[in-house]
């Protein structure tokens, strides 16, 4: 594959940048050919990709009028927390890839807005770095393959005023990406993990093992895991990666407290269930004040509605985020959610909605 040059990020935003689809054509300036397949990449024939993307363009919003919207706001509150706005940040590892300042730009864009931040374990940043009076940010724990180091990084979480452990469980192997492949990804020999390594050992194997069922899956989470840990830690724990309905009522009993519904941005397990179908699912199996949190082709504000609309507390953005650091480092990431945070608003009160209460599942419709 041949190299292309890129572009430095910019450090002002132009004003040709009015949505995300904007930052996306942007953001492939500013980045190798190699990061940008990485970024842009899913499992597989990338069906999942397109599929989480497809499935907003097939809902459709039935507004109601002549309410009284004076008194709306876009707060919520999640775990006895409450947030600005339903619109969080979500973890994304190796962010050094995309702009120098990596997560502490992110970070900063997402305090200065007033999102909540998901810090991945696989962040070039040293969590220790981030203020700790910021009261909008959780720790996303990968496994690493043993109790002990993975409730290790948990107490440094508590220590450092992160407000909720987030356990990622729909990844115990890599996805097979095949545009990442013909892409030669590698990260660079040089980037710093401070947490953990960029890789989780793999354990030895004798002769006779299978290098997938005993190799990495010998040392992925299991649910006695979860509930190992729920117990070692007084903050709340969120599964992340759960799309079926039957594991969402696993979860409860094992003590878990909230769930995001995601199937990895499409990275990892390609025809996985859409994540909005996955969210309908759940809901109607679960308490109706269980934390459910939406990740997956977030692209608009409307988005954003249509998911609370089908039962999420909140939704996460992930590669807008990445768009706007490859683009304008905290800059571009702050304009990114701006942009957001304001089609979500504007959805909201031509919704007739003043609240996110009042936007209810008979809001939309799906089409075929």
């Amino acid at each position: 594959m041949t190299s292309k040059t890129f572009l430095p990020p910019l450090t002002q935003i132009p004003v040709s940048l009015q949505t995300i689809a904007d930052y996306e054509i942007e953001a492939e300036k500013h980045l190798p050919e190699m990061v940008w397949h990485y970024l842009q990449g899913g499992a597989m024939d990338e069906i999942s990709v397109r599929n989480n993307l497809a499935q907003f363009q097939n809902l459709h919003l039935i507004p109601r009028m002549l309410r009284d919207l004076t008194q709306g706001n876009t707060s919520c509150e999640i775990l006895g927390q409450t947030f600005p706005h339903p619109i969080f940040v979500a973890p994304i590892g190796h962010q050094q890839q995309f702009h120098p300042e990596a997560e502490a730009a992110t970070a900063l864009a997402a305090e200065v807005l007033g999102s909540n931040m998901i810090l991945s374990t696989f962040t070039n940043t040293d969590m220790r770095t981030f203020k700790p009076k910021n009261p909008y940010k959780w720790f996303q724990l990968y496994w690493q393959g043993d109790r002990n180091k993975s409730l290790a990084l948990v107490k440094l979480a508590e220590a450092q005023n992160f407000t909720a452990i987030v356990i990622t469980v729909d990844s115990p192997h890599t996805g097979i990406r095949d545009r990442e492949r013909r892409a030669f990804f590698h990260l660079p020999e040089n980037m710093q993990h401070p947490h953990t390594p960029a890789h989780i050992p793999l354990p030895e194997l004798q002769e006779g093992d299978h290098p997938v069922f005993n190799g990495l899956m010998k040392i992925a989470p299991t649910w006695d895991d979860i509930a190992w840990m729920v117990k070692q830690t007084d903050l709340p724990i969120l599964l992340k990666g759960i799309v079926s309905p039957l594991d969402a009522q696993l979860a409860i009993q094992h003590g878990i407290q909230g769930l995001i519904v995601s199937n990895h941005g499409g990275r990892v397990l390609d025809t996985c269930i859409p994540p909005l179908k996955a969210l309908q699912l759940i809901k109607k199996t679960v308490p109706h004040d269980f934390p459910l949190l939406y990740d997956g082709g977030v692209r608009r504000g409307s988005d954003v509605f249509k998911a609370i609309a089908l039962g999420a507390s909140a939704v996460l953005v992930g590669r807008p985020c990445i768009y706007g650091l490859a683009t304008a480092g905290a800059l571009g990431v702050a304009h990114v959610l701006k942009i957001l945070k304001e089609e979500f608003e504007i959805t909201m009160a031509l919704m007739g909605t003043a609240t996110l209460a009042d936007i209810q599942p008979d809001m939309v419709i799906e089409l075929s």
